[in-house]
């Protein structure tokens, strides 16, 4: 009895070379093997903010790049998600500081929807009445943000910092802020 030869399956993949959405002008991510077209979309790529943009102060962000259609050896891809590490937003959190939380769910001038989760950390200890004002601060800036522009046009304010800067200066008025950051903004949520 003869045996079968196996067919290796990566001889019978294809190389695709993933690139980024406009907003990140359209850099090379990457290649990812793929049987074909159809294979390949769908998938959620994670790749560090900072080997797209090459900044330095993108260190800590990742993003979820979603492929979006493929063609010919070409995938193109939307954003998915963008993440600052536990790590870094751990270490922004002091004895004798305040963190505080948020996540609103947002639409763009658009309609499109997306989830936008802020860490607010007080330079002091503070109460949970000023919490409170804070959290609802940041709920309207942010609704009102996100309600004048697009989707990529948050997600270039966010990674340039004008966003949390802007922010920032607001909710000074409340209560003394050492750091606003991003915690994630989830896309098409």
């Amino acid at each position: 009895m003869a045996t079968q030869k196996s067919q290796d399956k990566w001889k019978s993949k294809k190389w695709f070379t993933l690139y980024a959405p406009k907003v990140l002008e359209e850099v090379v991510l990457g290649e990812i093997p793929a049987a074909d077209e159809k294979s390949v979309t769908g998938r959620v790529i994670k790749i560090s903010l900072f080997g797209v943009t090459k900044n330095p102060s993108h260190n800590f962000l990742s993003a979820g790049f979603k492929i979006e259609s493929a063609s010919g050896n070409a995938a193109h891809s939307s954003i998915n998600y963008i993440e600052n590490s536990f790590s870094y937003l751990h270490s922004l959190v002091r004895t004798n500081t305040t963190a505080i939380y948020t996540v609103n769910g947002l639409k763009d001038k658009e309609g499109k929807g997306f989830v936008l989760k802020m860490l607010i950390v007080a330079a002091n200890k503070i109460g949970e009445a000023k919490q409170k004002v804070l959290r609802k601060l940041m709920a309207d800036f942010l609704k009102e943000y996100s309600a004048s522009k697009t989707v990529d046009d948050t997600i270039k304010d966010l990674i340039s910092g004008s966003l949390q800067a802007e922010a920032k200066k607001m909710s000074n008025k409340i209560a003394p802020i050492a750091k606003l950051e991003l915690k994630r903004i989830e896309i098409g949520k």
